[in-house]
């Protein structure tokens, strides 16, 4: 290793006495003792104990033998929505309808202002309910000013009555295409709107100001940086999004990186014109392709299936755009060069994503990497698809352990075999990008490590994990949160590992994470993060 150190006198900064952990380029662990960074805040060196020192720096940190591993890249999140969840009413912690409308009744008490109340987070599975919560059940609490809340995947709008109001709702309304309105025993809207159905009342519900967004996204930007996230793809950037994400930017206040898909083809166009953005603020943001939906979620029966749902025999979910319809997005983004992302759940969904694939690479040549994001229920036939183009499985392991008991529900057990099946994709020549779906799920990248070697989840639950054979080894589990994942937004060549002309993000740990159990991995918080050569966060 010492060869890396080609110009010792003009390095800029050691930190020294470390237990360093990379990947190589083909995912094999390699360790150093040292790491050199020059003062354009890359990688210049990676030091072995028996290396010699640079004698000239212009800073010198003792690691005092803590672990150093690469920054971690969360390769599916939503940065505003981690910044509104957690400057607004957060349900995600409620395990009854008893304590969400407890906590719906004290954020309005201690908001009396606000014209609305928005927030996230309600699951009517994680509350044992066995059905939707309905407009009433808010009415009880709040009666008088409009209540709009999230469910805690995004696909799925809880109302009170005076957001029906509001929003011009009746019992009149219509369930748009890929969208479905809760309707009571008597046709009237029960509250709840399924996917494409909740812009019959978002439509209503007040846009933050700027202000507000600049704060949520500064809010997200801490705790993404004390959760050890460097880097993270940001699925669905909309116009407003970027504009606030600039703003942090020329401010000089950008300190994570953003690898932002668009939301919409015209959002897409309209700020990255011809092709992706050139990297913006040291590598700091690049808008490079767009999301795209083919389905819903699995927790509001929106996700797409083959065959029937097992708890619904009539319904078998959400499609949202025909073969057609997906193809034509497809190939506006591709023509240019942008890199397309298929939100995709149900194994209809998957299937039709993977056909659309198939069809338009033979159009469509080079390295256009189709992602596939999620891709949670795959019909097993169709698992080795993913390796024909080249698509990614930009998969979530926290996902896993907050859903096996519905997906058990809403699937029953023969099918099964493709849920979550991380080991399968490798097995079957995939490429693996791991995230966390934050504000969806927890944000911190050591729980869905922890997750992707056990399946369990923080109660140990279920013992010996649920369908075992679908973990991963902790080294595959790292390249997925570092490696694959850069890879998956074209910045390989920047970011997702340590060595030489790498950008020097990384992460200070008091433990190995290649040595600890899977408990110890889940509890597992950095002690300092460094993006760009730079201290951003310390505890």
């Amino acid at each position: 290793m010492a060869l890396l150190l080609a110009t010792p006198a003009l390095a800029d900064g050691l930190i020294d006495n470390v237990n360093g952990i990379t990947l190589d380029e083909q995912g094999r662990v390699q360790r150093f003792t040292g790491l050199v960074i020059g003062d354009d805040g890359k990688v210049k060196a990676l030091l072995d104990r028996r290396d010699k020192r640079p004698k000239e720096l212009d800073w010198r940190e003792d690691g005092r033998g803590q672990t150093l591993i690469p920054g971690l890249i969360d390769a599916h999140g939503h940065v505003l929505g981690l910044g509104f969840q957690a400057t607004s009413l957060d349900l995600s912690g409620t395990k009854s309808l008893a304590e969400a409308q407890a906590a719906i009744k004290a954020w309005a008490d201690a908001n009396p202002s606000g014209s609305w109340i928005v927030g996230r987070g309600w699951n009517q599975e994680a509350w044992g309910l066995g059905r939707f919560p309905t407009a009433a059940d808010i009415d009880a609490v709040v009666p008088d000013r409009p209540v709009w809340l999230e469910r805690v995947d995004g696909h799925a709008g809880w109302a009170n009555s005076a957001a029906l109001r509001a929003a011009g709702v009746t019992a009149k309304s219509v369930s748009p295409a890929g969208g479905r309105i809760e309707k009571t025993a008597a046709g009237a809207p029960g509250g709840v709107f399924v996917d494409a159905a909740m812009q019959l009342v978002q439509k209503a519900v007040p846009q933050p100001l700027p202000r507000e967004r600049d704060a949520a996204l500064v809010k997200a930007q801490d705790i993404l940086l004390s959760s050890g996230v460097t880097a993270t793809a940001d699925m669905g950037t909309s116009p407003q999004d970027w504009a606030a994400i600039r703003r942090l930017g020329d401010a000089g206040g950008l300190r994570i990186r953003i690898f932002s898909y668009a939301d919409s083809l015209d959002t897409l166009t309209t700020i990255a014109g011809n092709g992706p953005t050139r990297w913006l603020y040291g590598d700091r943001l690049r808008m490079g392709g767009v999301k795209l939906y083919a389905d819903g979620a699995l927790g509001s029966r929106g996700a797409w299936l083959k065959a029937p749902y097992a708890d619904a025999p009539k319904e078998t979910g959400l499609g949202f755009l025909t073969d057609d319809q997906l193809q034509n997005q497809m190939s506006r983004a591709a023509m240019d060069k942008f890199q397309v992302a298929i939100h995709a759940i149900g194994d209809r969904a998957n299937s039709q994503a993977l056909d659309a694939i198939d069809e338009l690479s033979q159009t469509y040549k080079g390295d256009l990497r189709w992602r596939i994001e999620h891709a949670q229920i795959v019909d097993p036939v169709d698992i080795p698809r993913l390796a024909r183009a080249g698509t990614i499985a930009s998969m979530q392991p926290v996902h896993q352990t907050s859903d096996w008991r519905m997906a058990e529900a809403r699937l029953g057990p023969n099918r099964l075999v493709g849920a979550y099946a991380w080991r399968s994709v490798l097995d079957g020549g995939g490429r693996l990008a791991f995230g966390s779906d934050y504000p969806v799920e927890n944000p911190n990248p050591f729980v869905g490590w922890a997750v992707a070697i056990s399946r369990v989840d923080a109660q140990g639950q279920p013992p010996g994990g649920w369908y075992p054979q679908q973990a991963v080894t902790r080294e595959q589990a790292l390249k997925a949160f570092t490696i694959d994942a850069a890879y998956a937004s074209f910045a390989e060549t920047k970011v997702g590992r340590l060595a030489p002309g790498m950008q020097a993000d990384f992460l200070l740990l008091a433990n190995d994470p290649l040595l600890a159990s899977p408990g110890e991995l889940r509890a597992m918080r950095p002690n300092e993060t460094w993006v760009g050569g730079k201290r951003m966060f310390k505890r």
